[in-house]
Formats: C-alpha cells, sequence, structure tokens
C-alpha cells in the first residue's frame, strides 16, 4: 500500500477546480490562511476552528532522553509543540465513511 500525503499543492488544486479561482490565488489564499494561522497560535497560544478541531501550543520541559540504538542518553531542551485536537463533529464525519 502506497502512503499519499495530501500537500499544499493539493489544497491549491482543490481550491481552483472547486471554488474556480485561478491557481496562483489559490496558492495565496492557502499561504495566508497558514500564516494567520500561525501568527494566531503566537500571539494567543490557541485557535479553534469550529466543526474542525482546536490547535493549542503546548510548552514541553527538559528532559533526559536516550538514543534506542546506541543507548547513550543526551537532554532534550525544553520547546514549545502545537496539539491538536480534533472536533466531535469531524471524528464523526471521519468514523462515518
Amino acid at each position: 500500500m502506497v502512503k499519499k500525503n495530501f500537500t499544499r499543492k493539493n489544497l491549491v488544486n482543490k481550491i481552483y477546480k472547486i471554488l474556480g479561482f485561478s491557481k496562483s490565488y489559490s496558492s495565496s489564499f492557502v499561504d495566508d490562511f497558514f500564516e494567520v494561522l500561525v501568527t494566531d497560535l503566537i500571539k494567543t497560544n490557541k485557535v479553534k476552528i469550529t466543526s474542525f478541531g482546536t490547535f493549542a501550543v503546548l510548552n514541553k520541559k527538559e528532559r533526559i532522553g536516550r538514543n534506542p540504538k546506541t543507548k547513550v542518553e543526551a537532554k532534550i531542551s525544553s520547546r514549545k509543540v502545537v496539539k491538536f485536537k480534533p472536533s466531535i463533529s469531524l471524528k464523526k464525519a471521519i468514523n462515518k465513511q
């Protein structure tokens, strides 16, 4: 089974075909959407899109990790990560098929 990812280019093509916008406008629309999403995540640490889900920024603490191959311990620095929690309606739509 070949795994195929849904890319930004696929999204641009879908907008182009379904909504009829030009490819350059569709590309600019997608880029602007993601830029707004990232900017708001930086400002507020949480973005909720109704009927889709919630993106949240979490702070991970510094910890000790281990390379499973060499068994050498290393320090993993503290960092911020983005977590996505799908909405109930998205879960229902996916499981409905």
